[in-house]
């Protein structure tokens, strides 16, 4: 099978929750609207989840992962699975499915006239201090971006993979995928995906570096704008 989608699930110590993934993009990926596979990218898990990553791999023949040797953030993740992928077309979906695999269906719909289509998270079933974290923070990032995107964190993402590749590696790259698009003269959309409370495992991030890393942030991503180089071959000798 040509696959032409990759949904990559990056995660750090979410042993909890990898069986419910294993059956949810397992269900998933059989009726998909394209040739599907998922590549987990371990980031240097201290749990069980890459014993566990190994079973189901081996159970799951459209299932891959990478593991790193040590914790590096969710950026590096994301930037390694980009490094991997072959199809034409990649996903991300966070390995605690406070969004679902079947939502990709609506991203879907709009990629063959988008360059990146992101999810943006509707009745959110988080705490009040994560929902105003979140929008204090997307508030930032839209003010130094101009990207017009309300929620860069949402985790439900549809790329096309030649610009994924072009995107440079930074920390905090994750809040910046709408804008780096942009840079490169692609096209974006927002649309209204489900979201869902976390039931396993804990989250990573709490109020400071909901809030203290999105604004040091902005400062590297202008830095790397003013630095940004971006060019199409228009011709080659064969």
């Amino acid at each position: 099978m040509d696959h032409q989608f990759t949904i990559l699930i990056p995660l750090y110590n979410e042993e909890d929750n990898l069986l419910r993934v294993e059956q949810e993009l397992s269900s998933y990926i059989k009726k998909a609207p394209l040739p599907s596979r998922v590549l987990f990218i371990n980031d240097g898990s201290t749990d069980n989840s890459l014993k566990l990553l190994e079973e189901i791999c081996k159970r799951e023949k459209d299932f891959k992962f990478i593991s790193f040797e040590e914790n590096r953030g969710l950026s590096a993740a994301i930037k390694a699975g980009f490094d991997e992928v072959q199809t034409p077309l990649t996903g991300y979906i966070d390995a605690d499915l406070q969004t679902h695999p079947e939502d990709f269906d609506l991203l879907l719909e709009h990629i063959p006239e988008y360059d990146l289509v992101t999810g943006v998270r509707t009745d959110r079933k988080d705490s009040f201090k994560k929902n105003m974290s979140s929008l204090i923070a997307n508030g930032i990032r839209r003010s130094f971006t101009h990207d017009g995107m309300d929620d860069t964190g949402c985790p439900l993402k549809v790329i096309k993979t030649e610009y994924a590749k072009r995107i440079p590696m930074f920390n905090g790259l994750h809040r910046f995928l709408p804008a780096m698009v942009l840079l490169q003269k692609g096209r974006i959309k927002q649309v209204p995906v489900r979201h869902y409370p976390r039931i396993a495992g804990k989250a990573k991030y709490h109020l400071m570096n909901r809030l203290v890393g999105p604004l040091v942030d902005c400062f590297a991503y202008l830095w790397m704008k003013r630095k940004y180089i971006d060019y199409k071959i228009a011709r080659r000798n064969e």
